[in-house]
């Protein structure tokens, strides 16, 4: 009976279609665009967040206050790991 059913089973995945994951190629050049632009965004946008960061960091020292910058520094540093690496990160999963 079992083998009936794995024959039944083969018979019918030898059917599936395997389409190619070929996108048109003026849509891709856009999507590489925006994509580019983002990457830009979200590096400056780290930067940012660093420079912003510290300036809270030294006006907190000059003022005697404590303050817990390093976990707001941190935060920062995670996002700008993130978006450094999430070109290579979903090359990696989808290719």
């Amino acid at each position: 009976m079992s083998s009936s059913l794995l024959y039944k089973a083969l018979l019918l995945a030898a059917d599936v279609p395997n389409p190619t994951r070929q996108a048109p190629g003026e849509l891709t050049e856009k999507v590489n665009t925006v994509l580019g632009i983002a990457a830009w965004a979200g590096t400056a946008a780290g930067v940012a967040g660093v420079l912003i960061t510290g300036a809270m960091m030294a006006i907190s020292l000059k003022r005697g206050e404590s303050s817990e910058h390093m976990s707001r520094l941190g935060m920062v540093l995670g996002g700008c790991v993130l978006v450094a690496t999430a070109g290579p990160l979903i090359s990696f999963v989808f290719a």
